[in-house]
């Protein structure tokens, strides 16, 4: 048999299923040619197909034998790295990568390739053992060797630097300013470094058309025109479509609420795309609903037949633009409703999620411009689970923790990505006035690292929880709240920047929710000289936890069936809302411009006046077509 041939058959024996006869003849043919000038890259290609299989000693093995035949030969050690990782062995495979690296000084052609995949591979290595200056360098390596500027590449480092809190966030990169970052910049990550909901909804939309793209098929209204008849008589179809179905921050937050739907009425399917071990939180949400969908290792196409044969009549989005959503899915329209809730704290921004679920406080009255979606409201906008843990056995202790035991115990369990120059400032001030006083943050990045038993059960060594802003405690909150803990927060303009607020406001502790910046600082140096009053704030939150509207979940739920028969019946009378995207590309353009590095957006007071003078400014030069967002009479002035 030619090298030509193999070539051809072992693929097709794959392709037919018989990867072990496809091995085999690779093996064979090695053993029956060992002279071969191309050997090397039959080698290559057995290991490349052992390791789709499963076979990772197999694979080891293979791409051992092409570099012992061709060292020069570098995509092997790449592969190499990838199997010895998934192996356990991630010493070896950054060695393998980095040989890649280092034998690349001279970039054409393949070798760049080459060089940009073991940079990658190594960046994701560096990161997945905390090493996050090493990551964010090999990333800036690659945004500055890449053709075309990869926005993945730059929103990564973004990202990097703020989980490390490097300030100033946006310096220039691969000869992009700030403006351009800006631009570039992912949504969950504008949401941390600027509270300026408009420039968030254009950066939203950006992702969608420029991460996430216009699908070549996808589902309108009208292809859902038969389905108000086929539903009569049955109960609602109700999906959830998440990965964070789990032990995770979403997860907890969600366990308690499934069962609790009116099974009279709706009918409740989760479609899980998360990661596939099992845990406790797993279990019980899929004990909970009516239909479990595994659909992580389904493509799109196999995913939205699924959930076509299923009949969702109204899919929620619980990813939003978070890692893990299936974006590209949910843009081929696999219902005729979409709605946004809780994984994202912010408008989609895209042409096909129709409502987004809030609250009052999250999303206050006359603030609707904001967002592409129809806002409906929940009494309290986050769910929570009244069975959650309530502490420990044994109790911690300040002294284990290492904690003083007759200080303020200030404390703040929000991801360091939430930290931004003006918070820390704000803290220190009232460090400085609070003699004694100590502030208790999370030495990880990702606070669902913590057993969610232990976490709780540390908020009752604080005395009281600091917010961050513009992206404030969210779980964290809820957590503080149920275990007695005051949060002390100002709320800001955009989402994420109250939710806190929202949620201090439903645990029934008003007094906690700040007019500004310095109202804040000023009652946490208050609060910080006066330990009996905050033990008095920790017995009434503690007291009221049975009661209060935050931790009502069968009251939520009983809303939130509600708020889906009013979405179906608007989409029966054909008023399904229209998501309006107009101008959001100019949006973007103004809003990256603006400077958020010196100027805290969300309590400037000249928010408003200062977009009014970039889009009349803008229209002057270009006019542009009325939208009726926050400011649909600008252009006349």
């Amino acid at each position: 048999m030619s090298i030509a041939e193999l070539v051809e058959s072992a693929p097709a024996l794959m392709a037919a299923g018989r990867a072990d006869d496809a091995a085999a003849l690779y093996a064979c043919w090695a053993a029956q040619q060992p002279d071969d000038p191309a050997l090397h890259a039959v080698h290559f290609n057995r290991g490349v197909l052992l390791a789709a299989a499963g076979d990772l000693p197999g694979a080891a093995e293979a791409f051992s034998a092409a570099i012992r035949r061709e060292p020069g030969f570098l995509p092997p050690y790449i592969n190499l790295g990838a199997v010895l990782e998934r192996m356990g062995a991630g010493a070896a495979a950054f060695t393998h990568w980095a040989h890649v690296t280092d034998r690349l000084s001279g970039l054409t052609g393949d070798t760049l390739t080459w060089k940009l995949t073991a940079l990658r591979q190594m960046a994701q290595m560096l990161e997945g053992g905390r090493h996050l200056t090493q990551a964010e360098a090999t990333l800036r390596q690659i945004a500055e060797l890449a053709p075309g500027r990869p926005r993945d590449v730059i929103q990564h480092w973004i990202s990097l630097r703020q989980r490390q809190c490097r300030w100033p966030l946006l310096e220039p990169l691969a000869g992009m300013d700030r403006a351009a970052l800006q631009r570039a910049i992912a949504p969950l990550s504008l949401a941390n470094y600027a509270d300026d909901p408009m420039l968030q909804l254009a950066c939203a939309h950006a992702h969608c058309r420029e991460d996430v793209g216009w699908p070549p098929e996808f589902r309108t209204t009208a292809d859902f025109a038969g389905r108000v008849e086929a539903a009569r008589g049955r109960r609602l179809r109700i999906g959830y479509l998440s990965s964070d179905l789990r032990d995770h921050a979403i997860g907890y937050l969600m366990a308690g609420m499934f069962d609790l739907h009116d099974r009279s009425a709706c009918e409740v399917f989760a479609y899980y795309n998360g990661i596939p071990q099992e845990d406790a939180t797993k279990a019980r949400i899929r004990g909970a609903v009516e239909h479990w969908r595994e659909i992580a290792a389904l493509d799109d196409d196999a995913a939205l037949g699924l959930m076509l044969a299923d009949g969702i009549d109204i899919l929620v989005d619980v990813n939003g633009h978070t890692r893990g959503a299936r974006t590209r899915l949910l843009a081929r329209r696999p219902a005729p409703i979409v709605v946004n809730w809780l994984g994202y704290p912010g408008s989609m921004g895209s042409p096909y999620h129709h409502y987004i679920i809030a609250d009052p406080y999250v999303i206050p009255p006359g603030s609707e411009g904001l967002y592409t979606e129809r806002v409906v409201r929940l009494p309290c906008y986050q769910p929570n689970d009244r069975l959650r843990p309530t502490g420990a056995d044994p109790a911690p202790t300040r002294r284990a923790a290492g904690l003083p035991e007759d200080a303020t115990v200030f404390c703040c369990f929000n991801g360091t990505q939430k930290i931004t120059p003006f918070v820390f400032e704000r803290w220190m001030r009232i460090l400085r006035d609070v003699p004694g006083g100590v502030l208790w943050l999370l030495k990880s990045c990702e606070e669902v690292d913590l057993r969610l038993r232990e976490h709780l059960a540390r908020y009752a060594l604080a005395d009281l929880f600091l917010d961050t802003a513009p992206y404030g405690a969210h779980t964290t909150a809820s957590d503080a709240l149920w275990m007695g803990v005051p949060v002390l927060t100002v709320p800001g303009r955009g989402f994420a920047a109250r939710v806190c607020a929202s949620l201090v406001h439903a645990a029934g502790a008003p007094e906690f929710v700040c007019s500004s910046p310095e109202a804040y600082v000023r009652r946490a140096i208050a609060l910080g000289r006066d330990r009996p009053a905050l033990a008095a704030a920790r017995a009434q939150l503690l007291a009221a936890r049975s009661t209060s509207p935050l931790f009502d979940t069968p009251n939520l739920v009983s809303h939130l069936d509600s708020l889906f028969r009013r979405m179906w019946h608007e989409f029966e009378i054909g008023r399904l809302p229209q998501p309006d995207l107009t101008n959001l590309g100019t949006y973007l353009d103004l809003g990256a411009a603006m400077d958020h590095d010196t100027t805290e957006t969300g309590f400037a007071p000249g928010y408003d006046a200062r977009w009014r003078q970039a889009l009349a400014r803008r229209h002057a030069f270009a006019p542009l077509p009325l939208d009726g967002r926050l400011w649909p009479n600008v252009v006349d002035g």
